[in-house]
Parts: structure tokens; sequence; C-alpha cells
């Protein structure tokens, strides 16, 4: 493959990454709903100032019927705030139309240094600016000074400002949350950037080449000046993603081939391989101790994005807060699946309903309507979540639940899980190739994807390079709900290696209702969860440490959380494997100081064992509740 070849693969990588984070104003509704929005709101444009002077662009979408007043729900995004112009109306305002319906007043920002509002652009700017005092600014300050001048300015508002946004603009409404304003009373950060050393772009240490590699081909892209729209991206005509990213070879050829040193964010992040202070500050949770307005989380057990910012980000408002107004829901979506599409199904999983539809009809605007609109709705959960198998919503009063029972099982030999450690030594050993990683996905797709999240792994399963562990046929339905604990005795006849565990739901070959060999399904090894940990992590984030060849060696990390019952007659499977390519990048497995340095000569053939013995026992540690 040409280099012209490559860059116009990489272009078409690009323009799908941002269309799938692009907000409401760059997306298609039916005739119908922008009809509606054209016909029962009048748009205005606003530069509103900032305590420093920069002036943030925004748009307000007012309703016409003036009988009553109204809350406002505004959404900040890096993904700008299109169409521009006071006769260029969205055709989607709200999360779902039933809230364009319910009459609200609309607000769009560009937050600053994006497209048309002035200032400079940091990703994941420290939030530092109430330490500095004066007219020092951050994320925190910009929603606030927002705030403060539309409650003030906009004709007809009510005084309570509610804010929702997935991904970024979800971050963007954590933020909110900070020294907030007495006006903001209800958020919802769906998705949100927590942490993005353990959220979006890492995952344990180990790097989400694609994720990064598309999204700041464009996003990175510098400019000076105000834009209303997107800067060029390279070009693609090849939807491998596997085959393009192998011969990408070390990360070290994006900027030789690709970046030129002139995408700032991936330069900073390629320097900074540990999570060390530049990271560390750029950390959000720290921040979410005392949240004071009402806060709906929502998530996506499928979401390949981030999964870790909804988890991670009420477990510190939850923890952290005085009052009692933390909620979470988590369904069975992709990224962003829960505000439009379909969510009856994501790939092959498939739910028996939309969910979607249920969310924002039930959970959703009913949150946004009691507290921005004093309307009498039922008492909201505290956790509201998807149990996927038995495909059934249920309610906690916190999550993960207390109660249930701790289940602890033990990798054997002969490829069973086991509820016991095994009496005599052993392991299981396969060699890892970095030139041959084990695909993420049978499919092939850009390596940035949704449906390899719940995809059938038999694929993977009969792989020399993947170890297998099956429990015994279920006899009852059993419910795990919470994190999956993880303790591997491992070793590599290397310096360096990965560590990637699935569970797994293995249905039955037979349709018990009729007895028959089930074609749909039969046999299915469905993905519940999976997780890497970089080793060279395995005591420190901050500090990396290599293996001792041959040395059997402790690796803890744990899956993050599900709700999802192994139904009678299916079998809980493990696996274990060494890469998840080209999803996350190829360890060298010689140890290097900073990955993103390596050399093609450091790539090297491994041998892992894992071991599944008395004294050196590798296990999964979960909770099991009751129906």
């Amino acid at each position: 493959m040409n280099n012209k070849t490559l860059s116009r693969f990489i272009g078409l990588f690009c323009w799908l990454a941002l269309a799938s984070f692009a907000q409401a104003a760059d997306q298609q509704e039916p005739d119908k709903r922008a009809e509606y929005i054209r016909s029962h709101y009048a748009k205005y444009e606003y530069q509103i100032p900032m305590r420093d002077g920069k002036k943030l662009f925004t748009s307000v979408y007012i309703p016409y019927d003036k009988s009553t007043k109204y809350p406002m729900m505004m959404q900040r995004t890096p993904y700008r705030v299109a169409p521009y112009g006071t006769d260029k109306y969205k055709t989607k305002l709200g999360p779902s139309e039933i809230f364009e319906k319910e009459g609200f007043i609309f607000v769009f920002q560009d937050v600053r240094g994006k497209f048309m509002s002035e200032g400079e652009y940091v990703n994941m700017r420290p939030q530092d600016a109430n330490d500095k005092g004066g007219k020092a600014v951050d994320d925190a300050t910009d929603t606030y000074d927002t705030i403060d001048w539309l409650v003030k300015h906009i004709p007809n508002n009510n005084g309570k400002v509610g804010m929702w946004g997935t991904s970024y603009p979800g971050y963007y409404t954590s933020v909110a949350a900070i020294n907030s304003h007495k006006a903001l009373k209800a958020i919802s950060p769906q998705a949100p950037i927590a942490d993005w050393f353990f959220d979006d772009f890492h995952r344990n240490g180990a790097f989400s080449t694609p994720m990064a590699f598309i999204f700041f081909d464009k996003f990175d892209k510098q400019r000076e000046g105000q834009f209303p729209y997107w800067p060029e991206g390279m070009k693609s005509t090849t939807p491998d993603g596997y085959d393009f990213f192998r011969n990408l070879g070390p990360l070290s050829n994006v900027n030789k081939n690709y970046f030129h040193g002139e995408r700032p964010f991936w330069n900073e992040l390629t320097e900074h391989p540990n999570y060390d202070e530049y990271w560390q500050a750029r950390n959000l949770l720290p921040h979410l101790n005392d949240v004071k307005p009402a806060t709906l989380i929502v998530g996506g057990w499928y979401d390949t994005e981030d999964l870790y910012g909804p988890l991670a980000t009420y477990q510190k408002m939850s923890k952290g807060n005085k009052k009692d107004n933390i909620h979470i829901i988590m369904g069975p979506w992709y990224h962003g699946q829960w505000n439009a599409a379909d969510g009856s199904h994501m790939g092959e999983a498939q739910f028996g309903f939309n969910t979607s539809e249920w969310f924002q009809e039930h959970i959703l605007l009913p949150f946004f309507k009691h507290n921005l609109k004093d309307a009498k709705t039922d008492e909201l959960a505290k956790a509201t979540i998807f149990e996927t198998g038995a495909n059934r919503w249920r309610e906690f009063d916190t999550w993960p639940p207390k109660q249930g029972k701790d289940v602890t099982l033990y990798m054997g030999a002969n490829e069973k899980l086991l509820d016991h450690k095994e009496s005599k030594g052993g392991f299981s050993d396969y060699i890892s190739d970095p030139n041959k990683p084990v695909p993420h996905s049978a499919n092939t797709s850009r390596g940035w994807d949704r449906p390899y999240m719940a995809e059938d792994q038999r694929f993977t399963a009969r792989r020399p390079d993947v170890l297998v562990f099956n429990s015994e046929v279920a006899s009852e339905d059993q419910t795990i709900a919470g994190a999956i604990d993880l303790n591997l005795w491992v070793s590599t006849s290397q310096s360096a290696a990965d560590f990637v565990v699935k569970l797994v739901d293995v249905f039955p070959g037979m349709d018990e209702s009729s007895n028959e060999v089930d074609k749909e399904t039969g046999n299915r090894h469905e993905l519940v969860r999976w997780g890497i940990m970089r080793g060279r992590f395995r005591n420190s984030m901050s500090t990396p440490e290599p293996f001792e060849p041959n040395k059997p060696t402790l690796v803890k990390f744990e899956l993050l959380d599900v709700l999802h019952t192994i139904k009678r007659g299916h079998k809980l499977q493990i696996q274990v494997q060494s890469s998840m390519f080209p999803f996350m990048d190829i360890n060298p497995q010689k140890y290097i100081d900073n990955i993103f340095n390596a050399k093609p000569e450091d790539f090297v053939k491994a041998e892992h064992k894992l071991y599944h013995s008395k004294e050196y026992p590798s296990s999964i540690a979960f909770k099991v509740i009751g129906h």
C-alpha cells in the first residue's frame, strides 16, 4: 500500500469517527421534526463574554409560545453548534423529540477555542482557575459565566438551567458541577470523559491506536481564528483497519508519515506514556466532591469508547457528595445509542424492545421535568441498570449492589474453570507473535467500531494464542453484578507483555423449548466484558517496570462492571490472550521506556504462561445477586 492510498484510508476513518461524535447540528432527522422546530422556536445567536474578555459563540432556540416561562437546556460542545446563521435551524434540539414538544429554551455553545468561539482550546483543560483566582479561566468558569449571562439576558426563562451531553460534551456537563452556578439545577453527563489515561485512549496503560489516530487527525488540527466548518482530513480507500495498522508499524511512524508533528495533543500524548503529573492534572474526578445539581449519569454496557467514564464518575460523585442527588442508568447501548438509535439490539445481541426510547420517555425527560419544571414524577431510583442475558431493567439503592454472594473461580488444566484451587502444579502457555496479533473482531473494520462488544468469540477461542477456560453447564440462572476481579499468575520469556481477559457467555447448542439444534444462537460465544492490562503497569501506573523473564508474577486488574445473567444451560467462559488488534496497540514484548518510541526490531515473539496451581492460583472473582 503506497502513501497516497494510506492517506486516503486515514481520511475516511477520520470522517467516520467524527461523524459518530458529531452533535445534533450535523444529523438529519425526519422532515416533520425539522418542521416542528422551525415553526415552534425562534433562533438567536450571541457572543457571550467570559471573565477574561473572550467571547463564546452561543445559539439559543426560544419557544414562540410565551404563555409560560421556560427552563433552559444547555449543551457545550467542541464539535460545533452548526448550522450557523439565525435563519438556519437544527433539525434536532433535545436529547429526543419529546423534549422539543415538552418545551424548553435550548442553548448550544462552541467551547473556548473551537469553531466560532474565541480563545485557546486545551484538551481536558486542568480545572485550576479557582485556585488561581482573578480572571483565570477553565471549563468550569466558562460554564458559570455562560449561565450567569443567560439567566440575565434570555427572555422568558424561569431561572433554571439543565445540561446534558455525550462523550466530550458529557465531560463539559460534568465540569459544570464544579463550583456550579445556583441556577444550574440538573445535569446529565452521558458517557463523560473522566480521566483520559483510563478511558477513551488508554486502557490500563494500553493505547487505542485507531481511536486516537482517527479522532485527532481532524480534532487536533490547528487553525487560527474562528471557523464554521471542520478542517479537511486525509482520504481513504480501504476499510481494512487490521491490515492498515499492521502496515503502519511502530507508533513513531504516525508523526513520521502522517501528522508530521502538527497535532499538538498527539505529541503530548506520546511524550507522556505513563500516568504522570501531566495526566493527573487532567483527571476530572478529584474535582467532583461537592455536586449540587441533581445528576443523572448515563452509560452503555457496550460502549467501546468510554465505559470507564460513567462508572467512575458515579462512584466519585455518589461517595463525595453530601446530598442524595446522584443517579445512574446503565443500558445495553453503544456510545450514544440511548439518544436516538434503536436500542432493541447491539450488533448480534438482542434485547427484545427499544431500550433507548424507553429511557428517553421514562427516565431522562421526567428527570429534567422534575428538576427544571417542578413536575410531579415517579421517584427515580439511585441506579437503574439493564440486566443483559435476562434482558430487563432493574433498580438498586446503589451501584454495585451491596448484597450478594462472593464467588471465586480458578483456572485449571484441560480448559476448566473450577471452584477450588488445583492441588498439582501446572500452567497453560501460548506464543504471542506481534506480527500476527489476535484480531479484536472477526469482521473487517476500521479498528474503531461498535458491534464487536457483543460479538461471537468462537473466532478467537479456536486460535492457538488464546487460552480458554470453561465452567460447568449452569444448572440455574446466575446473575453477576459489579466488577470482575482478576488475579493472574503469569510469566513471559521476554521482558514485557499485555494480558487481555474476556468474560464470555456460551450458549447451549440445543433450543430447550423444542429440543432441537438452535440454528440462530446454538453454541454462540457472546462477549460480555473484556479488559486489558499492560504488564509494565501491574504495580503502578506511574512507575512502569519490566518482567523478569520466566519468573511467575502476579498481575491483578479488574474487568469493568457488568449486570449479566448466565442462564440455565449456558456456560461461563474466560479467554486469555495478549493482543486485541487493531483496537489496542501491539506491545513490542521487549521492554522499552516509551513504547511510542519503539523500533521494528523491538517487536519480538514471546512465550507466555498462565499458571494454575496451588502455589500460583490464577482466578476470577465476582458477586452474584438474587432475582
